[in-house]
């Protein structure tokens, strides 16, 4: 497979740098093809606006939509932004590797996909969820969280970790057509000791090598929503 890491913390040593690591060297030697955008590494500038594009569809008001259609349909998107939608193109696999700071994506992260989700190259026009332009593709989050896995439960403190996740993973993967693999989660990495932290690397080794077959995380298809409201039709569970 084709595998695209977007990798987003400012610690090279960190676990999520190890995490990234392992990704590296146990992919290469499965004989996959890797590429890995290292967002701080790039200096990746997450903020979204006119630096996306080479032009102007309309250089006094700037609607984002339309100047990203406008750039899909004649190439006016700057070299950044140009460069990682021809990594998402490229690949059959796509893994956000990030911590979860404040129960969300890092604003590095969230930066590079409002810029490289663009409406036309990515999306629009009924382009979306299981007709998305990414349908046939994979996708999986991995992150590190600070606290336990108890905290994060249906009755945690902190609230179901899979509805923090959701607009992640629904809201961004699923809606451009990704299936979606269940995440890989390391609780507290830095509160585990090294057995712990290494335990966690080798169980992430074996979610990379299995991949392309994982079970994806089951969502409603657009035939069970009806047409005019998208609200589901009666007698499909959500």
């Amino acid at each position: 497979m084709k595998i695209l890491i977007v990798h987003a913390h400012p610690e090279p040593r960190s676990f999520n740098g190890a995490l990234t690591g392992t990704a590296r060297r146990c992919l290469a030697e499965a004989g996959h093809e890797l590429i890995v955008s290292d967002l701080t590494a790039m200096g990746w500038d997450p903020r979204s606006g006119r630096g996306n594009f080479t032009g102007a569809l309309d250089p006094e008001v700037f609607r984002q939509q339309q100047e990203e259609a406008h750039a899909s349909a004649t190439g006016g998107f700057a070299a950044d932004v140009q460069a990682e939608l021809d990594k998402l193109l490229w690949c059959d696999a796509l893994v956000f590797q990030f911590p979860l700071w404040w129960f969300s994506l890092p604003a590095m992260l969230k930066g590079w996909v409002d810029r490289v989700f663009a409406m036309g190259a990515v999306y629009g026009g009924g382009v979306w969820y299981d007709r998305g332009r990414f349908a046939g593709r994979r996708a999986m989050l991995s992150l590190t969280v600070g606290g336990p896995a108890s905290m994060y439960g249906p009755d945690g403190l902190n609230g179901d970790i899979h509805q923090l996740l959701y607009p992640i993973q629904h809201g961004m993967l699923r809606f451009t057509g990704f299936d979606v693999l269940p995440p890989f989660i390391a609780w507290q990495p830095a509160r585990i000791g090294d057995e712990g932290r290494r335990a966690y690397l080798e169980q992430y080794r074996q979610r990379l090598l299995t991949v392309a077959t994982t079970e994806p995380l089951r969502f409603p298809s657009l035939d069970d929503y009806d047409p005019e409201t998208y609200r589901l039709k009666t007698g499909v569970a959500a």
